[in-house]
C-alpha cells in the first residue's frame, strides 16, 4: 500500500479553480517530484499536503489515515521552505532542536538528536554559530536538519535549492538525494527546474493547470512522453507536424503544415493519410559534413552554442529552425561553423510520436 494516496483533490482560491482532480500515489521511501510551470497547482498541493490548506473535495491518506480535517501541527511532517525559515536568533543548534523542544523532548535529548543530524548533514562543529554566519548552502542543511530531526512521515521540500547559484544547487541535489536515501524518509519535492527533477527523483509527476499531465520515471517521462506538453516541457525537442502522404519499408514521407515535405523512419507503424506529431530530441540527432545513413537531410547552420560538453546548432531546413546537440569528444569543441553546409537527421528509433 502506498504511503500517500491523493484522490480526486480539489482546490480553489476564490473563483479560480487550482487544482482539479489531483490524484497521486507516493511509496514508502521513494522521491517524488512535482514539476511544472508556474501557476500549474504544485505548490498548492505541497500546501494541502502539509495542512496549511484545506481541500475543497478529494482525499489526502498518509500510511492509511485520511488527513483532510487534521491540523498541520498533528500530521507529523517535515517541511523545507523556499527561504529556509531559519530563526535569526537562535543558534543553528537550537534551530534544529526547536522541533524536538515544541514537542515537549527534554533539552539534553532534543539537543543529543540534533547534533547526530548535524553530522549527518556534514555540518559538525557548527552547532552554536548562528544563521546569519553561514552560508546559504549550509543554511539549506539546517533547514534539512531541522525538517528530518522530528522523524517525519513526510518530508516536503518546496523549491529548497532556488536560492543558491548553479555549482552549489548541483552539489545540494546530489547530497540531499543521499542523505534522503540514508533516512530512507518519503520525499516530496515542488521544483519547476526540469534538470532537478530528473536528477533526484525515483518518479516525476509533471502538472499543468492542476491537474497531472504523466506520472513516471524520469527517464520514461523523458524517453517516452505522452503528449506535446510533456515532450515540450521536459528537455528540447524538434516538432514535425503534417499529413503521412506516403510509407516504404517504415519510412515515412509526411507533408508539413507550411508544403514542404520531410522523410523519416519511426519505431512503429503509422497510417497514410492520417496526421501525426513528431518529436526528435536534440541530442539524439546526427550531423555530418557529408550524407550518411542517418544523416540525410541537407541544411545551413545559422547558429553555434559552445555549451562545454556538448555544442549545439541551430540550423536552417525546410523552412524551419532544427535543433542539433553533438558531444564535445575532443578538445577542439565545434566542428562546423555558422553558415556552413551540413547534413543531418535521426535513426528511426529515436522518433517520438505524439
Amino acid at each position: 500500500m502506498s504511503l500517500l494516496s491523493i484522490h480526486d483533490l480539489c482546490f480553489r482560491y476564490g473563483e479560480k479553480s487550482v487544482l482539479k482532480n489531483f490524484s497521486l500515489e507516493v511509496e514508502e521511501g521513494e522521491f517524488v517530484s512535482l514539476l511544472g510551470p508556474s501557476g500549474c497547482g504544485k505548490t498548492t498541493a505541497l500546501m494541502l499536503i502539509a495542512g496549511f490548506e484545506y481541500p475543497e473535495s478529494g482525499s489526502i491518506v498518509v500510511g492509511g489515515e485520511n488527513l483532510n480535517d487534521v491540523p498541520a501541527y498533528r500530521r507529523n511532517m517535515g517541511m523545507v521552505f523556499q527561504n529556509y525559515a531559519l530563526f535569526p536568533h537562535m543558534s543553528i543548534l537550537d534551530n534544529v532542536a526547536y522541533g524536538l523542544r515544541q514537542r515537549k523532548i527534554s533539552k539534553p535529548a532534543a539537543y543529543k538528536a540534533a547534533e547526530e543530524v548535524l553530522s549527518l548533514v556534514q555540518l559538525q562543529g557548527m552547532a552554536h554559530r548562528f544563521p546569519g554566519q553561514i552560508s546559504g548552502g549550509q543554511q539549506q542543511r539546517v533547514a534539512l536538519a531541522r525538517a528530518i530531526v522530528i522523524k517525519p512521515r513526510l518530508l516536503l521540500l518546496d523549491e529548497s535549492l532556488s536560492a543558491l547559484d548553479r555549482k552549489l544547487r548541483v552539489e545540494m541535489e546530489v547530497e540531499l538525494r543521499k542523505i534522503q536515501r540514508e533516512v530512507g524518509i518519503t520525499t516530496i519535492f515542488v521544483t519547476h527546474d526540469q534538470e532537478e527533477a530528473l536528477t533526484m527523483s525515483d518518479r516525476v509527476a509533471l502538472m499543468r493547470d492542476g491537474s497531472i499531465e504523466q506520472y513516471d520515471q524520469p527517464s520514461v517521462i523523458y524517453e517516452q512522453p505522452k503528449n506535446l506538453f510533456v515532450a515540450g516541457f521536459l528537455g528540447k525537442a524538434n516538432f514535425l507536424k503534417g499529413d503521412i502522404e506516403a510509407a516504404q519499408d517504415g519510412h515515412y514521407s509526411m507533408r508539413l503544415e507550411d508544403g514542404n515535405r520531410v522523410q523519416f523512419g519511426v519505431p512503429r507503424p503509422l497510417e497514410v493519410g492520417s496526421s501525426y506529431t513528431i518529436g526528435v530530441r536534440p541530442e539524439k540527432m546526427e550531423i555530418s559534413a557529408t550524407p550518411t545513413e542517418n544523416a540525410t537531410m541537407p541544411g545551413t547552420v545559422s547558429l553555434v552554442t559552445y555549451a562545454g560538453g556538448v555544442t549545439q546548432y541551430e540550423i536552417q531546413a525546410l523552412g524551419k529552425e532544427w535543433m542539433v546537440q553533438s558531444q564535445n569528444a575532443t578538445v577542439h569543441g565545434a566542428i562546423f561553423d555558422a553558415g556552413q553546409q551540413v547534413w543531418f537527421g535521426w535513426k528511426p528509433d529515436n522518433s517520438l510520436i505524439l
